[in-house]
């Protein structure tokens, strides 16, 4: 029965707000269906419930009404008093969400559908004008009061760690640094600050010189100049209105990225002119006690050895490599992220932000040491998302998407942020992207885990109301899923292990043929397991070996941190060490799976879910359907997500589940569906999301 509630005063006479409507309807035993806007007409469809789970009135309230904190933020570096709108407040208060109509202050954000921003202090003599000050706590005051969550952005651009520079004007000392290698040079080997040839010299915001992360004193200064000037003017909202800093790329910069593309280089601001008699080297990562460190973790004096962090095959040499990377990820985990984490949470608010060349693990180890190791120590880890079209997304994003929702897991937590845009669209003349481009890109983030969305969109590139329809698209998402914890029962082995010990240094970007040939082929095998999990809708974290050589194996299972394995995927060519090789082999002795990818008989999609045996496959197989699973309140919520141009049609196994609701973020359609045995027929069209609740 389809009904028009025109009269829904004298239906439901105890209820004055259409978003609480639908608490009641569910109070009272049937579905909700649901078309049109926030605040907009409101059509339902009344099913019978008998024999059928009912999705709990809390949920569907969120649903309804998603709450500012789920809908995404607007990353804005330039506000200005217009961006403020003190005198817009009251105006907004008395309207309904969807109703707003002012473009003043923060009602252009919101009418936009985002439900807070992600702001900094003016770039213009940064952190040093007052009157720019003045500006932004009147900015953080109005969204307290409409109650808009704030996200403090840490930098002036990126990457993160200079304060616009000011850390190395008062402390040059604490620049970044790196061993160098020039046999043609007399002195061979030498240090010199990590500034031509890197990122500090080759991005999109300014050329200007960078900190140490291995340096925890650059970190204390970067905190006191930043952190704690946003502390001592606005400290009565942290924790409240402003509840996370955002710390953008920071990278040890010792390695070779190469040059932007022009005409994109010819724009960036220098701010420190490059010594162009600097030549391009092969270079590790250095710190004033890092020789220091190295010979009180490992007994052994590092200078003596250094040779071998560039060169050499012996076991001695490979030795050293690790345990070189292993001391330099600890220390950059430990100073910089874990620095900038203790101080967020002393003040009531999360660390997030994201890393530089996520998506890339052989440059984990000269950015990082081990990329995985640096994410989890952020309370919130992230991603950057530079491309919106799907496709794309999923081809290529997977690994990005798939290490800050594993070092949440792994550490106990849940939430995952990304920065998302069309970047590379607009920049290559092909956007911005579609609506239904964007909302797909949303949903497979979602799938992957992420809660906080933080936006690079511009919001003038789209309608008022093609933003609004991507804000509670999104809105919507975060209402189920936020609250539920992803299940994924895969690990995908993360080989930083073996990347220390065939690591080599080179003068250019590293690649794989720059490499030994373990690399190559260690990689091609990662990330074709990667894609070939993803593609056959089989939800993954991946685990180190410092991961699994603490893992409990609990009958059938692997447990760390908040996921249970029942399965554990080996690149081809991997060396365990020996705690985590003696933790596989007892999980497996428990009944637990180890699959090996091997290079004489490669593992293709088909073979890994046979040998996985999913409890949810789809029928036919698709390489762009993409499947998140959850758990909520003990019933399992799935995110299909087709990234493809192209409908699909066929049906999911649901393993004895036969009642299922499907939710429709698109439109806020939601309806039960019956399996047939064992199976439930599904239809997702190009680029459609779809949840299913058990």
């Amino acid at each position: 029965m389809i009904s028009n509630l025109s009269r829904r005063e004298e239906f439901f006479p105890m209820v004055t707000r259409p978003f609480s409507r639908a608490v009641a309807i569910v109070a009272l035993g049937v579905w909700v269906v649901t078309v049109g806007g926030l605040g907009g007409p409101f059509w339902v469809g009344l099913a019978a419930a008998e024999g059928t789970r009912e999705i709990p009135a809390s949920w569907m309230a969120s649903w309804q009404e998603p709450p500012l904190a789920d809908w995404p933020l607007q990353i804005v570096h330039g506000l200005t008093p217009r961006r403020v709108g003190v005198d817009a407040v009251e105006q907004i208060l008395q309207q309904p969400l969807r109703e707003i109509q002012t473009d003043e202050g923060m009602g252009y954000y919101l009418r936009r559908g985002r439900g807070g921003i992600v702001c900094n202090v003016s770039f213009r003599d940064y952190l040093e004008s007052e009157e720019a000050w003045k500006v932004l706590v009147e900015a953080v005051n109005v969204c307290s009061r409409l109650g808009m969550p704030v996200w403090i952005y840490d930098e002036r651009g990126y990457p993160s760690g200079a304060a616009g520079g000011l850390v190395l004007r008062h402390h040059p000392e604490v620049e970044a640094l790196v061993l160098a290698r020039d046999p043609e040079d007399p002195r061979e080997f030498f240090l010199r600050p990590a500034f031509e040839h890197t990122h500090a010299a080759n991005n999109y915001h300014a050329v200007r010189r960078y900190i140490n992360l291995l340096d925890d004193r650059a970190t204390q200064y970067f905190i006191e100049l930043t952190h704690e000037a946003y502390y001592q003017r606005l400290k009565d909202h942290f924790g409240k209105t402003i509840v996370a800093f955002f710390t953008d790329e920071p990278s040890l910069m010792a390695v070779n990225l190469g040059p932007i593309p022009e005409p994109a280089r010819s724009r960036v601001p220098i701010q420190d002119p490059p010594d162009p008699n600097v030549k391009p080297l092969p270079t590790v990562p250095w710190g004033y006690d890092l020789a220091e460190c190295y010979q009180k973790r490992y007994g052994q004096d590092l200078v003596a050895v250094r040779k071998s962090l560039f060169e050499g095959d012996t076991a001695e040499d490979i030795r050293v490599r690790r345990q070189f990377w292993s001391l330099v990820a600890d220390l950059v985990a430990e100073r910089y992220f874990g620095q900038i984490r203790q101080w967020c949470r002393q003040r009531g608010v999360a660390s997030s932000g994201h890393n530089l060349a996520e998506e890339s693990v052989l440059l984990h180890v000269p950015l990082y040491g081990n990329g995985l190791k640096a994410l989890a120590y952020m309370d919130i880890p992230g991603l950057d998302m530079l491309s919106s079209r799907p496709q794309v997304v999923a081809n290529i994003g997977w690994m990005t998407a798939a290490l800050p929702l594993s070092a949440a897991l792994l550490e106990g937590g849940r939430r995952v942020m990304t920065e998302v845009s069309d970047f590379s669209e607009k920049m290559f003349g092909t956007g911005p992207v579609s609506l239904a481009e964007m909302q797909a890109t949303a949903a497979w983030q979602a799938a992957w885990g992420v809660t906080e969305f933080t936006l690079y969109y511009s919001p003038e590139d789209r309608s008022v109301e093609d933003n609004w329809q991507y804000g509670q698209f999104v809105g919507r998402l975060n209402a189920v899923l936020k609250p539920a914890m992803p299940v994924p029962e895969v690990a995908l082995y993360y080989p930083i292990y073996d990347l220390w010990a065939y690591y080599r240094p080179v003068a250019e970007r590293p690649t794989n043929e720059s490499q030994p040939p373990q690399v190559g082929k260690l990689l091609n095998s990662f990330y074709r397991l990667g894609r070939a999990l993803q593609r056959r809708q089989i939800p993954f974290v991946l685990v180190d070996h410092e991961y699994l050589a603490k893992a409990r194996p609990v009958g059938e299972r692997l447990v760390i941190g908040k996921v249970r394995l029942s399965a554990v995927v080996l690149p081809s060519g991997v060396e365990l060490p020996p705690e985590a090789d003696n933790i596989l082999t007892q999980f497996a002795s428990n009944g637990g799976k180890v699959v090996k990818d091997r290079a004489e008989e490669p593992l293709t999609p088909n073979t890994i879910r046979d040998l996985l045996a999913p409890e949810f496959q789809l029928h036919p197989a698709s390489d762009e359907i993409c499947l998140g699973r959850f758990v909520r309140d003990g019933r399992t919520i799935l995110v299909l997500v087709n990234v493809g141009q192209n409908p699909w049609e066929g049906f999911l196994t649901v393993a004895g589940k036969p009642e299922w609701s499907l939710l429709d973020p698109h439109t806020g359609t939601v309806m039960s569906k019956q399996a047939e045995g064992e199976r439930l027929p599904l239809r997702l069209e190009r680029y459609q999301t779809l949840l299913l609740v058990d």
